[in-house]
């Protein structure tokens, strides 16, 4: 029986009927109880995992790909310098540098250390992680840093000044919150934070925005925009509009909607736009992605398509826009950026990438295609307002990346390539496609050696995310390469409904009652990978973390025959209270709203706390999760991790006490809980041995 009949008939035997939550008790993230677990849990796996004869190199050459000093230093374009964030053997949290642009352009830049982490988190004894910095236009020297303790996305914001290297006495300082600063002038920013009670959303995001000036407390900041508790959000914002700030707020009542209000004549005006599009400015021009399709002002535009008019005669009211980019139905708009003069525009085209340059002349839009290899990603790496020079990136599977610098005059240069990390020779990349169980052509790539055997026998990893329109393209990855193919494993990566591949439709066919169709889309690929020999369920694991941890733990509880490892990490899985967990309730628009008793009928058939059943064999899964991820709530795998183990199920648990929602700050950490996650995946599906 098909994962949607059988649920649905076990609902109406009663047989998912819900259980007595006994493991609440492990969401008090730090509760001294819950902590005791965590530690005993984190020492049983350290032990087993680390006495695997595999752990050790795995360990050696994850370590060796996160220090290495041939990694290319991506570059952030900051007026006339290049910025850049590096961690090493000798800087594991990090440090913040600068360079010319001359000198980056050589390919050995002279950096100069602008902020040291490792120095400042042990001058204040805090393992403060750098979340990055927003630096006032166009001379550059006042910034806002960006700073968490243990890399949560709650961040305490202080002014840096980039002159001295320090953060002057008395400059904007902000107290740790999930808020957000933005300049409008040199003593004068928008800001949005915890103001105090009642300033928060039910999300854990602000609802207040305010404008401080210098020299007053924050206590007597302007109100210039409020929302409701009920809210995701609003937050402070800028764009660049040629030369001119332009001061906004972005209020988002739900995940995907939304309105942008900027500063016109001394008051916030709302752009008059779909709540589903996203605008921006590029020189004169506004322009729109719109995600559903939009009727105004006699036209009709397709959704997934960009639009653009001159913003002058959009604030006086014409909408008459000029169609940029019109997809067709296999393509869609991965991201957009501008520089002084155009608009870039990253493609994906049956899930290849593709880079194009747009520039307004003469009332046309003139566009150039950037060339680039197939089964790759292309992407934009920094481009400024102030220049119309930008870099971008290519790497697919087995192409290390590539930055290259495209100039203001058209041209374009590589500027430094990854040296490969892992042997790829004899390994090749295929895109298949399989019929999902409604029918939908469901595409995935699978990357293997060229002498595979279709015998079923290959160890195979099967990755996922299937939400938030996030799309998953081919990317090189020093991990997976040196820890899995170099190894002879299988790597296979679904393009699954709920992710953002073929355009804003792909994602909504699987938003909310329709959720199971994600699942259902990466059964079929591991049901297809099986049928063509490529593996078999003994030699089938899938990984997937944050909502791909929902994925994963789905699938287990859905076809647990399927597979013979199952990685969840960073994941929700109590779909019962999600939305009052952390940033929970900002996902009801993805997921539906478990109090409400007809979005609970269909988010209990895949809930997976909910239908874990006594005496059913499911595979020894491992969970990862992070003590400081304030945005999904270890409590999901903790639970989940408990309540298998009571049902006499065995488990494998790995819990970072940093590195927010991730694996880790430090390379130390990182190397750890990639080691982990290969040596339990080698573990459980077998091959490699050292």
């Amino acid at each position: 029986m098909r994962p949607l009949l059988l649920l649905t008939a076990l609902a109406a035997s009663g047989l998912a009927a819900q259980p007595a939550d006994d493991f609440l008790w492990l969401e008090e993230v730090e509760g001294e109880r819950a902590m005791e677990w965590v530690h005993a849990h984190n020492a049983t796996t350290a032990a087993a995992l680390q006495a695997e004869p595999v752990y050790d190199a795995l360990y050696a050459d994850a370590l060796a790909v996160l220090t290495s000093d041939d990694r290319i230093a991506m570059p952030s374009i900051l007026g006339d310098a290049i910025t850049n964030f590096w961690t090493d053997e000798d800087n594991p949290r990090g440090i913040w540098r600068r360079a010319s642009w001359a000198s980056y352009l050589t390919g050995d830049p002279e950096w100069e250390t602008l902020l040291d982490i490792d120095a400042l988190g042990a001058a204040e004894d805090v393992p403060w992680a750098f979340k990055g910095a927003t630096c006032l236009a166009p001379d550059y020297t006042r910034c806002l840093v960006r700073l968490s303790r243990g890399g949560a996305d709650a961040v305490e914001t202080r002014e840096f000044d980039l002159t001295t290297k320090t953060f002057p006495e008395g400059g904007f300082f902000l107290p740790e919150s999930k808020g957000v600063a933005a300049w409008i002038g040199e003593d004068d920013l928008l800001v949005s934070t915890d103001f105090g009670e009642g300033s928060m959303t039910d999300s854990g995001y602000p609802r207040v925005v305010k404008r401080w000036r210098r020299g007053t407390s924050l206590a007597d900041a302007e109100t210039v925009f409020e929302g409701e508790t009920s809210d995701v959000g609003a937050w402070a914002a800028s764009y660049r509009r040629g030369d001119e700030i332009l001061p906004a707020v972005v209020h988002r009542p739900s995940f995907f909607e939304g309105s942008t209000y900027v500063l016109r004549d001394g008051h916030f005006v709302r752009l008059d736009v779909p709540l589903d599009a996203d605008p921006g400015f590029v020189g004169d021009q506004l322009t729109l992605y719109l995600r559903s399709d939009w009727e105004v002002g006699g036209e009709t535009y397709a959704g997934g398509s960009l639009v653009a008019i001159g913003a002058d005669a959009f604030f006086d009211g014409e909408r008459a826009f000029t169609t940029v980019f019109a997809p067709t139905e296999r393509q869609t708009v991965e991201g957009t950026a501008s520089t002084r003069n155009t608009l870039l525009v990253a493609l994906l085209d049956n899930v290849n990438g593709e880079l194009r340059r747009f520039r307004y002349e003469g009332g046309v839009w003139q566009s150039e295609t950037l060339d680039a290899p197939p089964l790759g990603s292309v992407g934009i790496v920094t481009a400024s307002d102030d220049d119309d020079r930008f870099f971008f990136s290519y790497s697919s599977f087995l192409q290390p990346t590539t930055l290259f610098l495209a100039e203001a005059d058209g041209t374009t240069r590589s500027v430094n390539q990854l040296p490969p990390s892992f042997d790829g020779s004899g390994l090749t990349v295929q895109q298949l496609e399989t019929t999902s169980e409604d029918g939908t052509r469901v595409p995935y790539f699978v990357v293997h050696r060229e002498d595979v055997t279709l015998d079923g026998s290959n160890p195979t990893q099967l990755y996922g995310y299937g939400g938030f329109e996030v799309s998953l393209t081919p990317s090189y990855s020093g991990i997976n390469g040196s820890l899995w193919l170099e190894r002879g494993g299988v790597f296979v990566l679904a393009n699954i409904r709920g992710g953002g591949e073929f355009g804003p439709a792909w994602h909504r066919a699987a938003q909310r009652e329709n959720r199971q169709l994600a699942f259902d889309d990466f059964l079929a690929v591991a049901e297809d990978l099986i049928a063509r020999g490529i593996t078999s369920p003994e030699h089938l694991g899938i990984r997937g973390g944050s909502n791909g941890g929902l994925l994963t733990g789905a699938a287990m509880t859905q076809r647990p025959d399927l597979f013979g490892a199952v990685v969840i990490s960073v994941p929700l899985l109590d779909m019962r209270r999600y939305h009052t967990l952390l940033a929970g309730a900002s996902w009801m628009a993805e997921y539906g709203d478990p109090d409400n008793p007809d979005d609970w009928a269909f988010i209990s058939l895949y809930s997976p706390y909910q239908n874990l059943r006594e005496g059913v064999a499911y595979p020894r899964p491992l969970f990862t999760t992070t003590t400081r991820d304030d945005r999904v709530h270890p409590g999901h795998a903790r639970k989940m991790a408990a309540r298998m183990e009571a049902m006499g199920l065995p488990v494998d648990y790995v819990e970072n006490t940093e590195g927010g929602h991730g694996s880790g700050v430090t390379p130390h950490q990182q190397a750890t809980m990639w080691a982990s996650i290969y040596t339990y995946l080698w573990r459980q599906l077998g091959g490699a041995e050292e």
